[in-house]
């Protein structure tokens, strides 16, 4: 009696809370719990706005939204951890990564309230303000921003950290930072957790550095298809380079070994020649006349080819030097013609 009593005297619109709640929690298949302290109502309100088309915030009062978990199945209980002062829900079919990622692109800088904590080193730039000299000089000071006055505006003459991380914030330097149009606080939809398919989500996993993973993955495709190659494991992507190794490497067998194969016997003759030549001078230097002329005159030919190459790759290079320094002096002026029209 007691149990349907009670049931009674709860309002209708807080028992249409809940069940709205348990509807979209059934509706889509990711859901998250996310903080809302700090936002004034009109800035929630545009977040609500331009989630359109993306998620479903739904803001409602604790203890309905944990009646209404407690009503669901017993994965959406893992949230219960969750709620905690000013809690929101946010429903979307998107997935977890994706959901974190859209909320912190949507947090913007916001003015510090007096009394507030200072969530990180606060800290006010030198440089020209753009206020006239008047009370405003000595109210700087008072706050321990060092002003000074310079070509008839009031500038700060050097920065200055003017609250810690985790000092109180008075009303008077607030009010200040905000003139100044210094905004320390990030205000935005605080994602605590999100649950997909009977897993929760943490911030701390969700936050990935997308350029590093990325990174990371070309890094193991390129791991992998090295092992593919050097483990003669055959796959579509590794057929290719496996069998131009094989190739190589038989060609590099045969004439080391000196197979005589009709595809190597060009190399073969080649590689015989140049032994040949390099014992004619190495004779030739113990004694000019081992050698008659016709080897002599290979040898000078051979060292002829051998400076006319070296000479040849300085040259290409200084060349290609200045190529890259001329193209480099013409992408400059092209940028600066970009620039100024």
């Amino acid at each position: 009696m007691e149990d349907i009593h009670h049931a009674e005297r709860v309002p209708q619109w807080k028992k249409q809370e809940v069940e709205e709640i348990k509807e979209l929690i059934r509706k889509y298949p990711l859901f998250g719990v996310v903080g809302v302290a700090g936002i004034p109502a009109k800035q929630l309100q545009k977040m609500r706005r331009d989630l359109q088309g993306t998620a479903v915030l739904k803001v409602a009062r604790n203890t309905l939204i944990k009646r209404a978990f407690d009503e669901s199945h017993e994965d959406v209980m893992k949230m219960d951890d969750y709620i905690d002062v000013q809690t929101a829900l946010i429903f979307t079919e998107q997935n977890p990564f994706r959901l974190y990622k859209v909320l912190e692109q949507s947090k913007s800088p916001s003015p510090i309230k007096g009394g507030t904590v200072a969530p990180k080193d606060i800290v006010v730039q030198a440089g020209p303000t753009g206020f006239p000299p008047g009370p405003i000089l000595g109210e700087m000071q008072s706050v321990g921003i060092p002003a000074a006055i310079d070509a008839g505006k009031v500038v700060v003459r050097e920065t200055k950290t003017v609250a810690k991380e985790g000092e109180v914030v008075s009303q008077k330097l607030a009010a200040m930072l905000t003139r100044l149009e210094v905004y320390p606080m990030i205000v935005g939809l605080d994602l605590r957790a999100v649950l997909e398919a009977g897993s929760v989500f943490t911030p701390d996993v969700l936050a990935i550095d997308e350029t590093k993973f990325l990174s990371d993955v070309m890094l193991a495709a390129r791991q992998a298809l090295n092992l593919s190659v050097y483990a003669a494991y055959p796959t579509a992507d590794s057929i290719r380079a496996i069998i131009a190794k094989a190739t190589t490497e038989s060609r590099n067998l045969g004439i080391n070994a000196a197979v005589l194969e009709p595809d190597i016997m060009d190399a073969l003759l080649g590689k015989a020649y140049s032994q040949m030549l390099a014992v004619a001078s190495a004779a030739s230097d113990v004694n000019g006349e081992a050698i008659d002329d016709e080897l002599k005159e290979a040898l000078g030919a051979r060292a002829s080819a051998a400076a006319v190459i070296t000479e040849t790759t300085a040259t290409e290079a200084v060349e290609e030097k200045e190529e890259e320094e001329e193209n480099s002096e013409e992408e400059g002026m092209a940028g600066l013609g970009a620039l100024f029209g």
